[in-house]
């Protein structure tokens, strides 16, 4: 796996849902953004209540309920296999707030660490990355767990082992 370098982002977070905005700060996020990049990127990283994250699921996948993370890609140039130099990555990242909160309770997990890796989920899924097979999911899982060592995060799979809440 190519390391991230850092890479020009132009990065646009929202908070619509303010009750994270003074715990997970705008130059933090754009730090674990950065931190996930293989290319340059457009991205917005927006935090929703339950209803909104519900009614994004469930006009978008067809899944009635609020779930952590959800990644809306608008160009995967090159995919993740072979990112040519001018590709740019744009996308909308959406994080719900009740769903992030209730996980890393019930997980045993600090806000802030299951926050860094939804959003390093978020940007890998924004870069073509996925977790459809069982290859995949392993692929991805070993890049997330690398790029959160990086950023001296625990492995999140770790702690939660044999569940995969971000399927």
């Amino acid at each position: 796996m190519p390391m991230p370098s850092k890479n020009k982002l132009s990065l646009s977070v929202q908070y619509p849902d303010p009750r994270l905005k003074t715990i997970l700060s705008r130059s933090a996020i754009r730090r674990w953004v950065q931190s996930a990049l293989f290319a340059p990127a457009e991205l917005t990283i927006r935090f929703v209540d339950a209803a909104e994250g519900q009614a994004l699921n469930r006009d978008y996948r067809g899944k009635d309920y609020a779930t952590n993370v959800l990644t809306f890609a608008y160009s995967e140039d090159g995919g993740n296999e072979d990112l040519a130099e001018s590709a740019v990555t744009r996308a909308d990242i959406v994080l719900c707030t009740d769903v992030l909160q209730r996980e890393a309770k019930e997980q045993g997990k600090t806000l802030e660490h299951h926050a860094v890796h939804l959003i390093v989920h978020g940007v890998l899924h924004a870069q073509g990355y996925d977790h459809e097979t069982d290859s995949e999911a392993a692929e991805m899982e070993q890049i997330e767990i690398e790029l959160l060592a990086a950023l001296r995060i625990p492995n999140p799979y770790a702690q939660d082992a044999g569940a995969r809440s971000l399927k």
